[in-house]
């Protein structure tokens, strides 16, 4: 492969730069934060109308076909503004699965609202550690009784249906598309670090019928879905990372200190040198994720998966701490541009799972993978 974008990828990157460029200032975020419930329609309006929310759909689905690549080059901007729109989970939490598992009347139900922007649809995937879901759920003849909790799902408070994954009491798993006004669902507001729009989901005896169920393997579909969250997630970090340290370079270059740049301390030039290797590392990663994705090699595709979030969380971890510590006081201000993207960077990194959470999933799924050379 190639680990740079080519072709309708590009274009994709460039559409997106300007779009996040033109509605998307540091000014119009800090708006949408405090004015706004933190989700910026007029973005998520236009997003919808270029076709950025269908990037990734299959076009037979009614999206554009570009794939995960795709998805990716449009995450990478979005962290590079710290916007304030639900991409990740709307798109690899809901729009794909609802496209790829749902039968022909889920997809026409959810499917054309959710990709013009007129209908909200999200992703819960988060799961308790030690298990494979939050949710549980036990049938009671042709429906499934669903409890549990899940602590915090982006948007949705501002969303028509969730897509969520639910533990039955014979360990088998189940995806479903819940409409959040069902009886026995309620919301609860949280502020998670990111500062983004999300709540809390309790389900109290949510009854679902077959029509709120996706046909198929529930547990593959969870797997398959959880590839592309982190896929996501990771190419979020990747933009943040970048514009972190492109922010960070500028001052430490112009910020004079002694009679010169501060950029010409030693200390400050390899503490800028290693974010930049990390901010690479995620980028190269999370590029080989997404091509295993889009090339059909589901099951190669799991461990590549789980190496980007693993480095989006160390490394972009590392990352956004040095690109506020070499701001030095003014990196402390929560009012500073740069500490947003340093909350964003916090808040990725332990988004389905942590660092170490997720080492601990590859070195389960690398014991397991056929030894090198091993034959079939």
């Amino acid at each position: 492969m190639e680990f740079e974008l080519t072709g309708d990828h590009v274009e994709v990157r460039d559409l997106a730069a300007k779009i996040f460029a033109d509605l998307a200032s540091t000014e119009r975020v800090v708006q949408v934060e405090k004015e706004e419930d933190s989700f910026d329609r007029r973005l998520w309006s236009t997003l919808a109308d270029s076709g950025m929310i269908g990037i990734a759909v299959p076009e037979p689905a009614g999206g554009a076909g570009l794939g995960m690549l795709g998805l990716v080059a449009l995450l990478e901007q979005q962290g590079r503004r710290v916007a304030p729109v639900p991409l990740w989970s709307v798109v690899a939490g809901a729009a794909l699965p609802i496209a790829e598992f749902a039968s022909p009347a889920q997809a026409e139900r959810w499917l054309p609202g959710l990709l013009d922007g007129t209908r909200l649809v999200t992703g819960g995937f988060d799961a308790l550690p030690g298990r494979r879901a939050s949710l549980t759920g036990r049938r009671t003849g042709a429906a499934i009784t669903v409890d549990g909790e899940i602590a915090q799902v982006p948007a949705a408070g501002l969303a028509a249906a969730l897509v969520v994954p639910v533990e039955l009491e014979d360990g088998d798993l189940v995806v479903a598309v819940v409409p959040t006004d069902r009886a026995g669902v309620s919301l609860t507001p949280v502020a998670p670090t990111s500062r983004e729009n999300a709540a809390a989901v309790r389900f109290d005896g949510v009854e679902l019928d077959a029509e709120d169920v996706l046909p198929g393997d529930g547990a593959q579909q969870v797997e398959w879905v959880r590839n592309r969250i982190r896929v996501a997630l990771a190419a979020v970090q990747l933009g943040v990372c970048a514009e972190a340290l492109r922010v960070t370079a500028a001052y430490t270059s112009e910020r004079m200190q002694f009679g010169r740049p501060l950029s010409t301390n030693q200390a400050v030039a390899l503490r800028a040198a290693d974010a930049h290797i990390d901010t690479e590392a995620i980028r190269v990663t999370t590029y080989r994720a997404a091509w295993l994705l889009d090339d059909g090699r589901e099951q190669d595709a799991g461990a590549a998966t789980l190496v980007a979030k693993w480095w989006a969380s160390t490394g972009g971890l590392r990352a956004v701490h040095a690109t506020q510590h070499l701001h030095g006081g003014i990196g402390a201000d929560v009012d500073y541009p740069i500490h947003r993207y340093f909350l964003w960077g916090r808040q990725v990194a332990f988004s389905l799972g942590s660092a170490a959470a997720v080492a601990a999933e590859l070195g389960d799924v690398l014991e397991t993978a056929p030894a090198i050379g091993a034959p079939a």
